[in-house]
């Protein structure tokens, strides 16, 4: 026989795999317990991984370039001498951008297409599906949200414009920004060589260039020297990588921070449910392990035993429920992450991950059971063999009785109760919370209250109309809106939303007030919380910021404000400096009305007027694809979870009918049939599930809930509440699940022979 500590570890592992063999039968219940907790790390794992790396995935696929700067038309030469001679500079691409070019195919329509003629050798994209371009001026490569959302594919044709058909040759993906339809346009991609040979006219002009760093951590120093260099280059804009990836998280904003976040708690709920499902199998086995300990064997050798057959029981439950949680979550993970342009996880990589995660269960699991065992192989075996077992007869007869007696059955170990009634509570309040992030979707999508709006329709008018469309019945008040997109002058290539209202914004937008006071002059500006943090504003700084003119634009911060659009990142400010700096600048009409408003005579009368009125929506825009995708991800946490609830239950149940199985087995013989046992065990699951839900109730109130709020008090003011029909939907999964743990309980209770439990047998 081998000595050492290999030799103690094999008689370990093979004392354990003949204990394991010798309790086949009811080694079910440890399993399940592992595995619901591995599918819900399975599920939150692979979900959150994969939305917080998507954007790194998909631009180091697409080479994204570290700047990217649009202008005016220019001469391709005249701005290749300035641009070679920047620092830090490794290579550089350049674009002829044309927009609002008519779009067709397959029976669809699009006014607000964008052509990119490009004809380098980066692209800053990457081909998903079929090829690249070449020099013929008849193919084009389109991005993958428009191939979504119009079924095409390469070999399809689409119409570009006034240059007409063209044969999709390939399907790019470039997160730069957000896929079509989240944005409004749709990106074609067409040979610069190709058109011109096409054409037979001379070279396009440039006005977009894409410059890749030597050092991405330098890029400032490359940033700097091109806004310096750039001379007489007309409506100059810059973004970098850093600017592209808020711009493109804008689309998913809010609700992926706190699914990432989310996978936190899950985590941690299912590391209870691991620890607690150790330590009621130890329990379970009190009286084997007062056996062992009575025939000489040290506490050492327990723990070591009961480890390893934990460890055992785990790994093949947490291998499955980990792969069966990632498969599952894979699908609406990639929904998710479609509409961002972002690209799901390689398989390899989650297999990886998913590793990690198994190796962190099968260890969680051991050492759980190895301290639960410590704790019991210390107490002396006479107490270990009692088990404590209820005194005294039980009481007989009727419904209640039996009620009763099932609930102090599963109480009598007062430390073990409360931590299942702790383990039910925390899923239940997870569930809880699901529901209330559920209702927040919906509030992004439809309510435009979320993002403090208090006007519900715009009109293209002039600003001097705003008088006529006030006297429509039921228009309250009607204010031009102007809104426009810059960047930091401060943090190059931060982007920011400048919203202007003349007079007193909060009349049509108020989003809640974090610090300060709302602007009252020209000078002023109220700046997002999440504009303040990316800059490092406060009140009393000053905000300076590049509009597409000339010149920069600096206000005084007198406010921060919890707003949601952009994430945060947008300024309130007054139109008088915007009109000056921008003598083109338009906006709509903001109209608000008043309350029970005929919406269809208002649109009557501002049809009448020459406007078309669109509706106010809510934070995502035309954000329904993802919000339905991330809903999808809500949904199947929340069964997962819902899983974690029901395996509680019936691991409680069972320990208790296997540790009381001397007082059932008495019942069944004075007579007690299946319905008796499930009002026994009906009982014994009410007086877990009743404190769980009271307790859930306050966990998500009161924890979780403000927890996630002040995760997302940066943007938005935004409180999650549980309404009284998500707590009766709780209540009634709740309900369901003591019915049927109570009836899977029993009926295995049925099956055992009387005499056995009249004897307590101990395998």
């Amino acid at each position: 026989m081998t000595s050492g500590p290999l030799g103690v570890l094999r008689a370990i592992l093979v004392d354990a795999i003949r204990g394991l063999r010798a309790r086949r039968g009811r080694i079910g219940l440890p399993v399940r317990t592992v595995f619901a907790a591995s599918l819900v790390l399975g599920v939150v794992t692979t979900a959150a991984y994969a939305l917080a790396t998507g954007f790194d995935r998909a631009a180091e696929r697409a080479d994204l370039p570290s700047v990217i700067a649009r202008f005016a038309d220019e001469d391709r030469s005249t701005i290749d001498a300035r641009v070679r001679r920047l620092p830090n500079l490794e290579a550089r691409a350049y674009r002829t951008e044309f927009r609002r070019v008519p779009l067709a195919a397959r029976g669809r329509h699009l006014r607000e297409g964008v052509v990119q003629v490009a004809d380098d050798a980066r692209r800053g994209y990457a081909v998903v599906a079929g090829r690249d371009l070449r020099t013929r001026g008849d193919e084009a490569v389109i991005e993958a949200g428009l191939a979504r959302e119009w079924r095409l594919r390469p070999g399809d044709r689409i119409t570009v414009g006034p240059l007409g058909p063209a044969r999709i040759v390939g399907v790019a993906l470039s997160p730069d920004n957000v896929a079509y339809p989240l944005a409004r346009t749709a990106r074609v991609y067409l040979s610069r060589r190709g058109l011109i040979r096409r054409l037979g006219a001379g070279d396009f002009p440039v006005n977009l260039v894409l410059l890749w760093a030597r050092d991405d951590a330098r890029t400032d120093v490359l940033l700097s020297q091109a806004r310096g260099s750039a001379g007489a280059v007309r409506g100059l804009r810059f973004t970098t990588r850093t600017g592209l990836r808020t711009l493109v998280e804008q689309g998913s904003g809010l609700v992926v921070s706190l699914l990432v976040a989310f996978a936190f708690v899950a985590a941690s709920l299912a590391g209870l449910l691991l620890g607690a499902g150790a330590r009621f199998e130890v329990q379970r086995r009190l009286p084997a392990t007062a056996v062992r300990r009575a025939v000489g064997a040290s506490p050492g050798a327990v723990v070591a035993l009961h480890g390893a057959e934990a460890a055992l029981v785990a790994a093949p439950a947490a291998a499955a429920g980990l792969a069966l949680g990632g498969a599952l979550a894979a699908g609406p993970t990639r929904r998710a992450l479609e509409p961002l342009n972002e690209l799901a996880p390689e398989t390899s990589a989650l297999a990886i991950l998913l590793a990690g995660m198994w190796v962190l269960v099968v260890a969680l699991a051991a050492l759980a059971a190895a301290a639960a065992a410590w704790r019991a192989a210390h107490r002396p075996p006479a107490q270990l063999l009692r088990g404590g077992d209820l005194r005294g007869a039980p009481p007989r007869g009727a419904s209640g009785g039996l009620a009763l007696l099932g609930a102090r059955l599963v109480a009598a170990h007062r430390v073990r109760y409360l931590s299942l009634v702790t383990v039910l509570a925390a899923a239940a309040a997870v569930v809880l919370l699901l529901l209330a992030l559920a209702s927040l979707l919906g509030s992004l999508r439809d309510d435009p209250g979320t993002l403090g709006k208090r006007y519900q329709l715009t009109a293209r008018l002039p600003a001097d109309r705003a008088p006529e469309v006030e006297a429509i019945a039921g228009v309250r008040e009607a204010a031009p809106r102007y809104e426009l997109a810059a960047v930091s002058a401060t943090a190059l290539g931060s982007p920011l939303r400048l919203i202007a209202y003349p007079g007193d914004h909060t009349r049509f937008e108020a989003p809640a007030l974090a610090d300060g006071r709302r602007l009252r002059s020209d000078g002023e500006a109220e700046v997002g919380a999440g504009l303040a943090e990316a800059v490092g504003l406060r009140v009393g700084s000053t905000l300076a910021v590049q509009p597409p003119a000339a010149r920069e634009l600096r206000f005084r911060v007198v406010g921060i404000v919890r707003a949601l659009q952009d994430e945060g990142r947008v300024a309130y400010v007054r139109p008088r400096r915007l009109a000056a700096a921008l003598p083109s600048l338009r906006g709509p009409l903001a109209l608000r009305l008043e309350p029970g408003a005929d919406r269809e005579r208002v649109r009557r009368g501002l049809a009448a007027l020459g406007a078309e009125p669109r509706a106010v929506g809510g934070a995502t825009g035309e954000s329904r694809g993802l919000l339905e995708a991330l809903a999808a991800l809500l949904r199947l946490v929340a069964l997962t979870v819902s899983l974690v609830c029901a395996s509680s239950l019936a691991q409680a149940l069972a320990l208790a009918a296997a540790e009381r199985r001397g007082a059932v087995a008495a019942l069944r013989a004075l007579g007690a049939d299946a319905r008796a046992l499930r009002r026994l065990l009906g009982g014994a699951a009410a007086a877990v599930v009743l404190p769980a839900a009271a307790l859930a109730l306050v966990l998500e109130g009161f924890v979780l809930s403000p927890v996630t709020e002040r995760l997302v008090a940066g943007y938005a003011d935004l409180p999650l509440q549980t309404s009284l029909g998500q707590v009766g939907l709780l209540i009634g999964v709740l309900a369901l699940s003591i019915g049927a743990a109570s009836a899977w309980t029993a009926r295995a209770l049925a099956r055992e022979p009387v005499v056995a439990g009249l004897r307590e047998a101990e395998a």
